[in-house]
């Protein structure tokens, strides 16, 4: 994660890698969603989303005022929903999430500062997705990731404003996310990953975009392939 921050070219894209790493820790086939929560000011936002479905699940939550991923960041305790169809909290918005497919949801609290609130938010489209084990290891991640996001947030706080991180997420969202997963699995900065993927994109004769959807969704890394060869 220090590695993530020293070498993304923005807070954005932190962010974005952030939450990418998170939804790779439960499985690489893309049925987990996960997101960044942050409130201060008085005000919540998605600072960062693995899927633009995430980001949209977070602000319908946002419009009705109250919900699971609001609840864990503001009172910093951590909210499992196994299943949305047999819980009776948050009535209005998990009738929306089920809309979406939505099925289950993990929120973990992340501890940041007293200025701020945080959580991490995961959506899952079948019932009991998030374990025992699961619910254990994303505690573990949140705990890692406090740290480098307190000092995230203290360098970059003003840089939040979430029509940035829309444009970015449309933008450039799929490499990067492709470029945080490579750089997880291979220990290696952001212009090493970034190399792996524009030699991918040479020896395939396709485009460095399409590979990276392939690695989001869960394709094998460009890496990966080199170093079995």
């Amino acid at each position: 994660m220090q590695d993530l921050l020293l070498e993304s070219p923005g807070f954005p894209e932190f962010l974005l890698g952030l939450a990418t790493i998170s939804a790779s820790l439960l499985g690489s086939d893309g049925t987990v969603t996960c997101t960044i929560t942050v409130e201060r000011d008085g005000g919540a936002a998605t600072v960062a989303s693995s899927t633009e479905e995430g980001r949209r699940l977070d602000e319908t939550q946002y419009s009705f005022g109250d919900g699971p991923c609001l609840t864990a960041a503001r009172q910093q305790r951590l909210v499992l929903i196994a299943d949305l169809e047999n819980d009776e909290r948050w009535s209005d918005y998990l009738e929306a999430a089920l809309q979406e497919g939505v099925r289950s949801v993990l929120a973990v609290p992340i501890p940041t500062d007293a200025f701020s609130h945080a959580g991490l938010n995961c959506y899952a489209g079948t019932v009991g997705a998030f374990t025992a084990e699961t619910v254990g290891l994303l505690e573990q991640h949140a705990a890692a990731m406090s740290r480098v996001l307190r000092i995230a947030l203290r360098l970059h706080g003003t840089d939040i404003h979430p029509e940035h991180l829309r444009a970015a997420l449309k933008s450039r969202a799929v490499v990067d996310a492709a470029v945080s997963l490579i750089m997880l699995q291979q220990h290696g900065g952001r212009e090493d990953a970034l190399q792996i993927l524009q030699l991918a994109a040479k020896s395939s004769n396709r485009r460095m975009h399409d590979i990276a959807t392939d690695i989001v969704r869960g394709a094998g890394l460009p890496g990966a392939e080199q170093d079995e060869r």
